[in-house]
């Protein structure tokens, strides 16, 4: 998740004017896995083939220009954005500080919620059901485009880092003897994204009302982005119906924009059942960690032969017991399984299962499965990339200070990395490689394939590090991350103007997804009957956001998972000695 800054890297195997093949020759020719070349087809994999970016000519590739021009409807927008840049950088920090994980980010909707109310937007909580997931909408005039942001406010479990300092140093030390851990922290940078896109869109409303310019802006503040439940969720339910166009960005290590893919993901929980004993008489207990430690070791033999190079396939135990003198009666092992495409995601998850239902007969516990998320690969969209890298050119790189460049050596030097400091220029436009060889994943894919979308990254982070850190968390809200969340806002603010004051290039966005999505037939990953996972409020939230528990669309409370299992058999008991 959130790795969506991966696809902004992009690389061209392009080499003295030496044509390029397109990325789905070249898997056919290495063989993808297994795959024929047939199945590459767009009637074998739609997904893949619409979402096939790369050139036969990469090395000839020059950007336009003449696309972003200055009206006075940006400029009004950008003066918005310095106006109030304490503002937009003190609700980050303030995001920052709550570090709150996904479907509980109470106090950070909220605070992104109230930023927006003052901004002139309607708000309504319980967008498709989540308590913290929101939609708020302004509307300058009549008709008019309808342009959609997205705002992301969690945080990720045991990150928490002191902010601006260059070593690891949790704010939050979790004292247990037996198992030391950390608080949570923005490892992702979900605090600068969300408002970076809350901003942008208030600023767009200000410079829509300023100039009498008709549109309507709608800003979507989604829950469990880390966890992909979010948005894919929401999508299924037609949320973003109605939209023209979708801005969307992510905190990276560089300043870039670009019209790349991403992977696939299915979200899957296996729940292994047994039988418990104390371990000082071990035999007949049933093992629910056995049973997990063999589905973990056995889906690593998945990878010589099974995962292609466009694939990805990781694991964390959840649950693997409390104590080592009671056999663990319950065990829960949960994988992340990433491809090209959500065909290709389904014959991966399908090898995962019957490694599960191996792992379960060899342990003789019971085990059951749940997906927990799933979402596309991400639909590009060119002449929207083009339009925004423009902009992004214009505006200029993040302006990062001396004590941001040195925060970013500091971190680099903690994590023995060169220490370069931040990426302080805009990243040219280049086609995409043309061999997909795999990465992040994010639930805006969903979304790009029912409304054209655009991605960009805005360095956040020190060149050469990684999201889902500390290092990361250390700079959300520290100099580089504040000089980050201020341009960010800028790019999709003068962007998402052009869309208004040009409908030029609005319909140039809108053709090309249209012909992008020709033969695709767009349907939710999630399985049928899926209802997400949520975490009952505190009383004190529903009665600010006027929401009542619970959403008619789970099942409150939820099934208990115990088990029934019978201790195993031993055999007929052995003949005494004589």
């Amino acid at each position: 998740m959130c790795d969506l800054h991966d696809q902004h890297e992009h690389q061209t195997l392009a080499e003295h004017g030496q044509p390029v093949l397109s990325r789905r020759r070249i898997m056919q020719l290495l063989g993808a896995a297994g795959v024929t070349a047939a199945a590459m087809t767009a009637e074998a994999d739609p997904a893949m083939a619409a979402a096939d970016s790369a050139p036969a000519e990469a090395a000839a590739y020059t950007a336009p220009e003449g696309l972003a021009e200055d009206s006075p409807a940006k400029q009004a927008a950008l003066a918005w954005i310095d106006a109030n840049a304490s503002r937009v950088t003190g609700l980050n920090s303030e995001i920052w500080e709550n570090a709150e994980l996904s479907l509980r980010e109470w106090k950070s909707s909220l605070a992104q919620a109230e930023f927006l109310e003052r901004a002139g937007f309607e708000v309504e909580f319980g967008t498709a059901g989540f308590p913290t997931a929101f939609t708020a909408t302004f509307r300058q005039g009549k008709g008019g485009p309808v342009l959609g942001f997205s705002g992301e406010y969690d945080a990720l479990p045991g990150l928490s880092q002191k902010k601006g300092v260059g070593h690891h140093d949790p704010l939050e030390y979790i004292h247990d003897p037996f198992a030391p851990s950390y608080g949570p922290g923005h490892g992702c940078g979900h605090s600068a994204l969300g408002t970076a896109a809350a901003a942008a869109a208030a600023a767009v409303a200000r410079a829509a009302r300023e100039q009498k310019a008709p549109v309507t802006v709608k800003f979507f503040g989604s829950t469990a982005e880390e966890t992909l439940i979010g948005k894919t969720y929401a999508v299924s339910k037609g949320v973003y119906e109605g939209l023209d166009a979708f801005l969307d960005w992510h905190p990276s290590t560089a300043n870039a924009t670009g019209w790349g893919t991403t992977t696939a993901m299915t979200a899957v929980t296996f729940t292994f059942l047994g039988v418990a004993g104390h371990g000082g008489t071990p035999l007949g207990n049933k093992s629910a960690l056995d049973a997990a430690v063999m589905m973990a070791t056995m889906s690593e033999f998945l990878r010589e032969e099974n995962l292609a190079p466009s694939g990805r396939l990781h694991w964390v135990i959840n649950n693997g017991g409390d104590i080592p003198n009671v056999t663990p009666e319950i065990a829960e092992i949960s994988y992340y399984v990433r491809e090209g495409s959500p065909a290709r995601v389904q014959v991966l998850l399908d090898k995962v299962i019957a490694v599960a239902e191996a792992a379960a007969k060899a342990s003789q516990t019971k085990v059951q499965h749940k997906i927990t998320s799933a979402c596309w690969n991400q639909l590009p969209n060119k002449a929207f990339a083009e339009l925004l890298h423009e902009n992004m050119k214009q505006i200029g790189a993040p302006e990062f200070g001396a004590d941001a460049h040195k925060l970013a050596k500091e971190l680099q030097e903690s994590l023995g990395l060169p220490a370069k400091g931040m990426h302080a220029e805009i990243a040219e436009l280049t086609p995409p490689n043309p061999v997909f060889m795999g990465g992040g994943s994010t639930d805006v894919a969903d979304i790009s394939w029912n409304v054209p979308t655009v991605s960009m990254g805005a360095a956040l982070a020190p060149i050469g590090t990684k999201m889902h850190t500390w290092s990361t968390a250390s700079c959300a809200a520290a100099a580089p991350g504040q000089a980050a969340v201020v341009a960010a806002a800028k790019y999709l603010a003068a962007t998402a103007v052009d869309l208004v004051t040009q409908p030029e290039r609005l319909k140039a966005v809108k053709d090309e997804f249209a012909e992008r999505t020709k033969g695709v037939d767009w349907k939710t990953a999630l399985p049928d009957g899926y209802e997400p996972p949520m975490y009952e409020p505190p009383s004190w939230f529903l009665k600010r956001t006027g929401q009542k528990w619970p959403p008619s669309n789970i099942t409150w409370p939820p099934k208990r998972v115990v088990s029934q299992e019978k201790f195993a058999s031993l055999g007929p008991e052995p003949a005494p000695q004589k």
